[in-house]
C-alpha cells in the first residue's frame, strides 16, 4: 500500500467540506504520460487500499503489454475511534492515509494498449474507487 515515508503531524484535520463548495482541480487535469486516462468527475477521499485495488484491476486486465501510471498519492492521514466507544476521550488512532481528490483530477494513465481494451480496463479500475470517473483519450 502507498503511504508517505514521513509526515509533519501524525493526525490531521478532517476537512469536512460542503460538496457544492469543493471547487475543481487546477493541477493534474490533463494526460501527461500515457495515451488514455481515468479522470474523477466528483470529489472524495480515496484510501490507499482503494488505489491499490484499482491498480491491480487495471494491471490484471492489461496482461503483460502496456504501462500504468498512478497520478494520485495518499498523503493525508485519517483516524478512527474503535467500535462502541463513548464520545470524548480524545481523537481516535491513525487508521491509514487518503488522497483528497477534486473533480477534474486524472487518477490513472495507461499506454501501450488499444483504445477498446484501455476503456475496459480503466472502467474496471474505476469501479473500485469511491468517486465518479470518466475515460479520457489524448
Amino acid at each position: 500500500m502507498l503511504m508517505p515515508k514521513k509526515v509533519k503531524f501524525r493526525k490531521a484535520h478532517t476537512f469536512r467540506e460542503n460538496s457544492e463548495k469543493v471547487g475543481v482541480e487546477t493541477r493534474g487535469t490533463k494526460i501527461s504520460f500515457g495515451s488514455f486516462g481515468l479522470k474523477a468527475t466528483s470529489a472524495g477521499r480515496i484510501k490507499s487500499q482503494q488505489i491499490e485495488a484499482a491498480r491491480k484491476a487495471i494491471a490484471h486486465t492489461m496482461s503483460k503489454s502496456g504501462k500504468i501510471w498512478v497520478r494520485i498519492f495518499p498523503d493525508h492521514p485519517y483516524t478512527q475511534k474503535p467500535a462502541e466507544v463513548k464520545m470524548g476521550k480524545g481523537k481516535g488512532e491513525l487508521q491509514g492515509y487518503v488522497a483528497i481528490v477534486k473533480p477534474g483530477r486524472v487518477l490513472f494513465e495507461v499506454d501501450g494498449v488499444d483504445a477498446v481494451s484501455a476503456k475496459e480496463m480503466l472502467r474496471k479500475g474505476g469501479t473500485k474507487l469511491p468517486v465518479d470517473t470518466k475515460f479520457l483519450a489524448r
